[in-house]
Formats: C-alpha cells, sequence, structure tokens
C-alpha cells in the first residue's frame, strides 16, 4: 500500500514539473528537413515579399514520426538581433523561449510534399531571421523540430526590411514645406530690408 502511494505520489510529482517546466529544446530531436526561399543574406520586405517555406520529415533518420500530429512554422530571430534584447532571449525550456515569437503557419502534420507561401506581415520588426519548424504530439506538445540554419544559428539567415512609416509623397511634402519656408523668410527680409531703407530715406 505504501509502494502503491509512493509510485502515485511520484507520477503526479512527475506531471507537476513537466507542466510547470515544460519542454525543453534540447530535448527535441531534428528529425524535419526545412527549406526557406530567402538565401542567405537576402534582405526582403515586411508587407511586400513573399516567403515560402517546405518542410518534411527526414527519412534518413532511425525512427518514425507516428506521434506527430500537428506542425507549426515560426519566423525567429536569429543570435546577432538577440544582443541586448531580453524580449527576444533563447531560453531552452520553450514555454519561456523568445526566439521564435512569429507564426508563419500552423496545420495538421504531414510527413512529405509540404509548402506554404507566407507574405511577411507589416509588422515584423527589422531584424535578421531563420526559420523554424515544430511538430507537436497529441497532447500538443513540442515533439521534433527542423531549422533552416545550423545549430549555432549562424548559416542561411535572411534579413527583413522593416516598415518605415514614411512614403515618397510625404517626403516632397516635406521638402516643398521647406523649400516654401525658406522662400517666404527671404522674401521677408527684402521687405524688411525695403521698408528699413525707405524710411531712412523720409
Amino acid at each position: 500500500m505504501a509502494a502503491h502511494r509512493f509510485m502515485v505520489a511520484s507520477l503526479l510529482l512527475c506531471c507537476f514539473l513537466h507542466s510547470c517546466y515544460g519542454v525543453t529544446f534540447s530535448s527535441l530531436q531534428r528529425t524535419l528537413v526545412v527549406t526557406a526561399s530567402p538565401t542567405p543574406g537576402q534582405v526582403v520586405k515586411a508587407g511586400e515579399d513573399q516567403i515560402t517555406v517546405t518542410w518534411s520529415f527526414n527519412q534518413t533518420f532511425p525512427g518514425t514520426d507516428s506521434a506527430y500530429k500537428t506542425i507549426k512554422v515560426m519566423l525567429c530571430y536569429a543570435p546577432i538581433s538577440q544582443v541586448d534584447r531580453a524580449w527576444r532571449n533563447t531560453v531552452d525550456n520553450l514555454a519561456k523561449d523568445k526566439t521564435c515569437q512569429f507564426q508563419i503557419v500552423a496545420k495538421p502534420y504531414s510527413p512529405s510534399n509540404n509548402s506554404f507561401t507566407w507574405t511577411i506581415e507589416k509588422d515584423i520588426p527589422q531584424a535578421t531571421y531563420f526559420v523554424r519548424s515544430y511538430a507537436y504530439n497529441s497532447d500538443s506538445s513540442e515533439a521534433a523540430y527542423g531549422q533552416t540554419t545550423d545549430a549555432h544559428k549562424t548559416t542561411n539567415l535572411f534579413e527583413v526590411q522593416a516598415i518605415t512609416g514614411r512614403h515618397v509623397s510625404l517626403d516632397i511634402a516635406s521638402v516643398c514645406f521647406s523649400a516654401f519656408s525658406v522662400l517666404s523668410l527671404f522674401v521677408f527680409f527684402l521687405v524688411e530690408k525695403r521698408k528699413t531703407k525707405m524710411s531712412q530715406q523720409k
């Protein structure tokens, strides 16, 4: 009886720790092959350009994907864009990890022939990125991953150029107003100078 209680208590403790700590990235196996259309170093524009992502199960992996139920493809910050930005920190506990903050697509898992074209959303910050996919099991927990870069996240990176909020028409209007202001000031100066000269002549 005591042994039974101990086993139940241990099981409950394990479940509690798992729910509190969550899945760790280091515990996942890289079983997915992921590619993205941007070439290394390419600059793509938020709100305009598109990214095509493909993913599949790595057939050379000595295991199966029978536990995979859903897939999520994420846009993730590269280390160079995480420096001095705590809100983008990489944490082994995936529940606290801030590396991948932007979802590209989520759908039921399929082992092959997966492709999705995503228009980069307008609110994506300017930074250097890579793409990562997570496979989830029936408990909605991360079960495996794949990414477009190497383990150190230094290869196949691309940059997103954010929307600045400025437009050509606004820039032209700004230049016109500035020129008008300078011209008005010059005319005002000439008029005042003429008035002064005329008053002196009287």
